[in-house]
């Protein structure tokens, strides 16, 4: 029995679309579409692609052959991914050359079984790798992407007794990422790493997508909500799985030069219908924040239960759970909350700088404000969900001193990133810089924070800031709430919420 297709993704000239349009459409509702006209400008698009639409095989051999790169091996399973090998490029290269040739590859199913020894160069760190071969712009709808603009400065986690190495997993470079695949590669049934966002560019070639929404994603999942199907085009057994033949799913045929975006939460599977090669980022922002925070409590909760048994003779039961915690998932719950209070900073110093040019109603009216008060909006609401974590708020030793932070070169860079994100005007950045002790240029301005509670320790702390921050900008600036209700009423609308 075959799928139960309900419908199409809707596709979209990206350049009729304003951002606002965007963020009501697609964010806001959490819903994906495929985005046309975006990419006619990229350089990946003229040096990576043949005169007839295919791969430039050669040019990758030639100018980043010596590159190391993690391939999937389509036709092995383990544990819930395709099995993994490390190759150089020019070696994966080679295979594909190969196997091209064969007829294995002209009779793809969408089956895993039909992959043979088919290999998908996956997660590749381009942009990180060459930094200076700029090889696209990120579309104005993807470019308020805190995961990727954190990552370029702070390393998500650091474990303090280990000394951090570049390819450690958990201290991740960035989830910037070029995919390259001959046709009938494909990527096993999932949901994006933190429940991001993501979005995928094809430079050339076509993609199949298969897509079940969050609310039906249980029904690919086993009777205990632990383990979900792999492959959707496989003998899915119904005694395992017993809700899956009811799902419902969209689909998608993505081509050359389309941009798709994959919601928070959207389980996807994905077959190159022909040689492919692909841009993806994962990302979040001030909309699916709440997202990334369920999916740590239900990723702690996981491995709390896996080591409950010995709790008892364990000198430091939470600090193993949070250890395990980053190890499985990414981060855990004090990187998270460094990673948001850094972000409020940020956002408080630039609001309280720019709120003195713009006078009138804001959040409506303002681009950049409106943004900046979303965000703050969003970072309270998840901070007032984390109060509730006891355990770890007993153990999670944090004391994030805001004059610190703020003498921080990196948070200097996170402020200027944030400036462009937002497209405020430059000059109104450079005046916070002008002085030799960047972090004093700060201190002035938001007095506010360490009057209200200089050393940040536990999600209280950070409520209590960025409500008396909020209040007394209002009351300086004379403009009410500053737009706090109407980010509030955003936010409330979100499905993913």
């Amino acid at each position: 029995m075959g799928l139960k297709i309900g419908g199409q993704v809707e596709k979209i000239d990206g350049r009729r679309l304003s951002y606002n349009q965007f963020c009501e459409r697609f964010l806001q509702k959490n819903e994906p579409v495929v985005l046309t006209g975006l990419m006619d400008d990229w350089r990946a698009c003229r040096d990576w692609v043949n005169h007839n639409a295919q791969p430039n095989l050669h040019f990758f051999a030639t100018h980043f052959g010596n590159s190391t790169v993690q391939v999937a091996e389509c036709s092995k399973k383990e544990f819930t991914d395709q099995a993994r090998v490390e190759m150089s490029v020019s070696e994966f290269i080679g295979n594909w050359g190969k196997i091209s040739s064969t007829e294995g590859n002209s009779n793809y199913s969408g089956s895993a079984e039909n992959s043979q020894s088919l290999l998908y160069l996956k997660d590749w760190h381009f942009v990180k790798e060459y930094p200076d071969y700029v090889a696209y712009s990120t579309p104005l709808f993807f470019r308020d992407d805190w995961l990727n603009l954190y990552l370029d400065i702070y390393h998500m986690h650091r474990d303090p007794d280990t000394t951090y190495r570049e390819k450690n997993e958990v201290n991740c470079s960035d989830y910037r990422f070029v995919y390259m695949g001959a046709k009938g590669t494909w990527t096993p049934f999932h949901a994006d790493v933190f429940r991001s966002y993501s979005w995928s560019a094809n430079v050339c070639g076509k993609k199949k997508w298969h897509f079940l929404s969050p609310s039906q994603c249980r029904l690919a999942f086993d009777r205990n909500v632990k383990n979900c199907v792999y492959d959707i085009f496989a003998d899915v057994s119904e005694k395992q799985f017993p809700g899956f033949r009811k799902a419902v799913w969209l689909e998608c045929t993505q081509e050359e030069k389309e941009i798709i975006f994959v919601p928070s939460g959207w389980y996807h599977q994905v077959h190159n219908e022909a040689d492919t090669i692909s841009i993806n980022h994962n990302w979040f922002n001030a909309y699916n924040l709440p997202l990334v925070w369920k999916l740590l409590v239900k990723d702690y909760y996981e491995a709390k239960e896996y080591i409950e048994d010995i709790k008892d003779i364990c000198d430091d039961f939470e600090g193993l759970c949070q250890r395990n915690l980053a190890a499985n998932t990414g981060m855990n719950f004090s990187d998270f909350f460094i990673f948001i209070t850094r972000f409020s900073f940020a956002n408080l110093i630039i609001l309280h700088n720019n709120l003195k040019d713009y006078p009138g109603p804001l959040f409506g009216s303002c681009f950049h404000i409106r943004n900046l008060i979303l965000n703050l909006t969003s970072i309270k609401r998840v901070a007032l969900k984390m109060q509730s974590m006891n355990d770890w708020r007993e153990n999670s030793r944090i004391s994030l001193d805001f004059e610190e932070i703020a003498k921080e070169p990196e948070f200097a860079q996170l402020c200027f990133a944030l400036h462009r994100t937002y497209e405020i005007p430059n000059e109104s950045c450079k005046q916070f810089f002008k002085v030799n002790n960047p972090g004093r240029a700060y201190l002035s301005p938001l007095n506010i924070v360490e009057a209200t509670c200089p050393n940040i320790s536990v999600p209280e702390d950070l409520v209590r800031v960025i409500d008396c921050a909020l209040e007394k900008l209002s009351v300086v600036t004379n403009m009410g709430d500053l737009g706090y209700s109407s980010a509030l009423d955003v936010l409330e609308t979100l499905t993913i919420s």
